[in-house]
């Protein structure tokens, strides 16, 4: 077999591979001498078939077959005696004559082939412990415990039947229809639903008009949709709710005690508290986490400048650039609503494509370099969560994973990006900073530059979302 490189410009290789017709052959005879023992043809005794007649036979398919799996095989033990690594599955293509298809088929010519592909560029890890990082903790207020402890409770506080006008903080039962223009909308009809005034769980504006009304009351609630509202084609829309009230019901004492932990499955109030406290640390830390994670990520972005490989970047790109379109789609609204163009857009999105690629290989380096690795358990730890995002499906989900090429290694790659952190932190230089919930929640300056102008796919939810910078995915 020769291989010739025809191209080598920047990280781009084309080889030309040839396997010479006598070589073809030669192993063509070997499979035909090891066929010849294991053939039951009629007319000839157990192993006595002649090779001339499997070659007539069954050469050319044979041939396919050894054609086939060297475009298979091949490639990788190229690339490993190059000591290259193809950044995607390298191109093969091979003559599409149908002539010289023969030709080969019958060890008549040459079987050549050309691969063209990206190799991982070969670069130098930054010597990270001149890296430092500052790392946000909250040390969580025995009040803000306490309010959530109050809000947890709320969902167990009792309600006795009231006679007279629903107030404030009172519990309604209600049925609904909405109507936008007249006509029912989907969604917006219910029976028997509970409803606390005030609780701010409505359309704006739905929960006040409740106050005065009582039991076996109709009438007719007028709200207008938020233009932000979550399903575009009711954001900013009048409508008109067909409220009948069956039960107006006023809270119990609001107590928190081992009474109110029991009913919610504890055995005391301060293991609620406990737990509600645990609860809260874990989402500061969540924030906490995703800031430390992005300031690691813009150092190791500034200490590594190579080029990266073009379909790695397309690739990413293409996934942005759909996610990106498709929250438009969402929520009704174009780029010039977003104060840009689709030109400029276009542009940014390439640019944090070209940054997740790039810290992708950096990272990926610097696990394999440390030795990282993900276990079997982790990765089924991993699944598990993902099939519980959809219930009902559980089976569907599992098969896709069984079934789908890159599926599993979809699950491999974040758990190997947050071991890859986890390992670097022990070089890093780590500064702990005690900071107020405020100040850790605060927007991150270098994220909003790096994101924007990305369209926000807005909903009624009171709290942004923290965010994280998917270096590898």
């Amino acid at each position: 077999m020769q291989v010739t490189e025809t191209l080598a410009e920047g990280l781009k290789r084309e080889l030309k591979v040839v396997v010479p017709a006598k070589d073809m052959e030669a192993q063509l005879n070997e499979k035909l001498a090891d066929a010849k023992g294991k053939m039951r043809i009629n007319g000839f005794r157990p192993g006595k078939v002649p090779i001339s007649h499997i070659k007539k036979v069954y050469g050319r398919s044979m041939m396919a077959q050894m054609v086939n799996e060297m475009i298979q095989e091949k490639p990788n033990s190229i690339l490993s005696e190059r000591g290259e690594k193809a950044a995607t599955q390298p191109e093969i293509s091979m003559t599409e004559d149908e002539k010289e298809a023969e030709e080969i088929l019958t060890c008549a010519a040459d079987f050549e082939f050309t691969m063209a592909y990206e190799v991982i560029p070969d670069f130098t890890v930054a010597d990270m412990s001149s890296f430092k990082v500052v790392r946000e903790v909250v040390d969580v207020p025995a009040e803000e415990v306490e309010e959530q402890v109050l809000r947890v409770a709320e969902n167990s506080r009792s309600y006795e039947p009231k006679k007279g006008k629903a107030a404030e903080g009172d519990k309604v039962t209600v049925d609904y229809l909405g109507k936008v223009d007249g006509e029912p909308f989907e969604g917006g009809a219910d029976q028997d639903a509970e409803l606390v005034i005030g609780s701010n769980r409505f359309i704006p504006g739905f929960e006040e008009q409740l106050v005065g009304a009582k039991a076996g009351d109709e009438k007719v609630i007028k709200v207008t949709f938020p233009e932000d509202y979550q399903a575009a084609h009711l954001a900013g829309k009048e409508a008109t709710f067909d409220i009948t009230v069956k039960a107006v019901a006023a809270p119990g004492d609001l107590e928190i005690n081992d009474e109110v932990a029991k009913s919610l499955g504890l055995e005391s109030a301060d293991k609620l508290r406990e737990i509600v406290k645990s609860q809260i640390e874990s989402q500061y830390g969540q924030v906490t986490r995703q800031k430390l994670k992005r300031q690691i990520l813009d150092q190791l972005d500034e200490a590594h400048k190579f080029d990266s490989p073009s379909k790695l970047v397309d690739a990413e790109f293409e996934n942005i650039w759909r996610q990106i379109n498709q929250e438009l789609t969402d929520n009704g609204k174009t780029f010039e609503d977003e104060d840009t163009t689709e030109e400029a857009a276009r542009e940014e999105y390439r640019k944090l494509a070209e940054r997740r690629v790039r810290l992708g290989l950096v990272l990926s380096k610097i696990g394999e370099d440390a030795g990282v690795q993900v276990s079997d358990e982790e990765l089924q730890r991993s699944l598990f969560e993902q099939v519980r995002k959809f219930p009902g499906q559980e089976q569907e989900i599992y098969e896709y994973f069984q079934k789908t090429p890159g599926a599993v290694a979809s699950l491999r790659a974040p758990i190997f990006e947050e071991k890859t952190i986890d390992h670097m932190m022990t070089v890093i230089d780590v500064t702990d900073k005690a900071v107020s919930k405020e100040e850790l929640m605060a927007d991150d300056e270098a994220e909003a530059a790096e994101e924007k102008p990305k369209p926000k796919k807005k909903a009624p939810a009171k709290k942004k979302a923290a965010k994280k910078d998917a270096a590898a995915e």
